[in-house]
């Protein structure tokens, strides 16, 4: 049985779009299905990340396996459509066709929902014994320890920052309501264990790691004993936490000593109104400032991220959350507008109080306004956000923050620079730009499989 994963990506972040080998890290959904493919069953598979190269449109497979999002959804049914009209299979799965399994199954042979560690195997063998179900969900007693490591080696490790994404936590109790995660996947928490962690990073090359993990201190006792595991292996960590960790001396230092370079934190807002409007009161943004001067006291660079357009905000937000992530030396500022993702408690808000303007799912990257703002035009939103990248990337402005210089500048200015040629191409994205997927075609001579890694076991 020949199995293509596929990854299709939005027009801002596909390959040859806004952004750069500096800011693609390996993925982790298709390595670990490709990982859980039943040996019997192992004959060839292939993986093609349209983030870092074209998905060919002949490709030698019995079965397509498509992850989707909800941004890449129209992207993924044109795939999915596309590849189904040759005769192949297509099985669609992620957060997309979880939250939207009846709109998904309209172009799939088979639909996944939920975690898929119990589930794909279950659908491959059905598959190859010729009953094929239409739906295959999560099932109760769903964990993540055990599961094997996932195949990297399918991936073209020329295309990423870096090839070591390792999972450790998956989940988030936090009740944000802007987030699709908890719509699609629940709050439950699931935790490897530490010492199938800890394994699997002593085996890998070269000692940085990732942790994609949307909030490694969500469970505070089970970061102390993961971090203190991996202490001894000497190597240098990223992850994402909440603002929390700010206060927490201990974790802070754990840490410090377990080599942690560089943390993904949550700001939102510079408006502590728009906190309690988002439901993340874990924020406290008269702590941002205190916050910077804690981990950076402990050698961490920080990514801060932002989301505009809550009902608490107004055109003035741009240059004040501008002004506070200079002053305060933010490593890496990232911006995003505030989305209504189906299923969400925003998406049911704004539904109800009929301000959803548009439809189109590839114009929610988060990058397009898709929604009436309460204090702002749609048009002032989108303008707002462009401008605050192109500031806030101007090399003066990178100075400012980044000096001085004491914090992995190997690491934070190639990011920068990554993040400054984002900026730069951000008005070339327009909503006619995101929605054309007039390249899947029939007739397409795709030139560039040779960017992507085929291997046979």
């Amino acid at each position: 049985m020949k199995i293509a994963f596929l990854a299709p990506a939005g027009a801002m972040h596909r390959h040859g779009g806004s952004f750069g080998r500096s800011l693609h890290y390996a993925p982790l959904t298709l390595t670990t299905l490709a990982a859980l493919v039943p040996e019997e069953l192992c004959r060839g598979l292939a993986i093609y990340d349209e983030t870092a190269g074209s998905i060919p449109l002949d490709l030698e497979a019995d079965l397509v396996c498509i992850t989707c999002i909800t941004g890449t959804a129209p992207r993924c049914y044109a795939y999915a459509d596309h590849f189904r009209r040759q005769g192949k299979t297509v099985v669609l799965g992620g957060v997309h066709p979880t939250l939207m399994p009846e709109e998904a199954a309209l172009h799939a042979d088979a639909v996944v929902t939920g975690f898929a560690e119990e589930s794909f195997p279950r659908l491959l063998r059905d598959y190859a014994a010729g009953r094929l179900g239409r739906l295959y969900s999560q099932q109760p007693g769903y964990t993540i320890a055990g599961r094997p490591v996932p195949r990297r080696d399918l991936l073209d490790k020329r295309r990423y920052i870096t090839m070591n994404t390792v999972e450790a936590v998956r989940g988030c109790s936090l009740p944000c309501s802007f987030c699709a995660y908890p719509a699609a996947f629940g709050r439950t928490l699931y935790k490897r264990p530490v010492r199938e962690v800890a394994a699997e990073i002593e085996a890998l090359p070269g000692r940085e790691v990732l942790f994609p993990d949307v909030n490694l201190i969500a469970d505070r006792a089970y970061a102390l004993e993961l971090f203190r595991e991996l202490a001894p292996l000497k190597k240098s960590w990223f992850g994402l936490v909440t603002s929390a960790v700010g206060i927490d001396r201990e974790l802070v230092e754990t840490f410090e000593k377990s080599g942690c370079r560089g943390l993904l934190v949550g700001f939102e807002s510079v408006h502590q109104s728009s906190q309690k409007d988002l439901h993340k009161g874990v924020n406290q943004v008269e702590d941002y400032g205190e916050l910077m001067k804690v981990l950076h006291g402990a050698g961490i660079l920080v990514q801060g991220c932002f989301a505009f357009g809550s009902d608490e905000e107004d055109a003035s937000v741009f240059e004040r959350t501008v002004e506070m992530a200079v002053r305060t030396k933010i490593d890496l500022p990232r911006y995003s507008i505030l989305t209504p993702f189906p299923k969400t408690e925003l998406h049911a808000r704004l539904e109800a109080q009929g301000r959803i303007l548009k439809r189109d799912w590839a114009l929610y990257d988060v990058e397009h306004c898709v929604f009436a703002p309460a204090r702002m035009t749609p048009e002032e939103l989108e303008a707002g956000t462009e401008w605050a990248w192109r500031e806030t990337y101007r090399t003066a402005n990178i100075w400012k923050r980044l000096s001085p210089f004491r914090l992995s500048p190997h690491i934070a200015w190639p990011v920068n620079l990554g993040y400054k040629g984002y900026a730069d191409k951000f008005v070339r994205f327009t909503p006619e730009v995101m929605t054309d997927n007039s390249d899947i075609k029939d007739n397409r001579d795709n030139k560039d499989n040779k960017d992507n890694k085929e291997v046979a076991p």
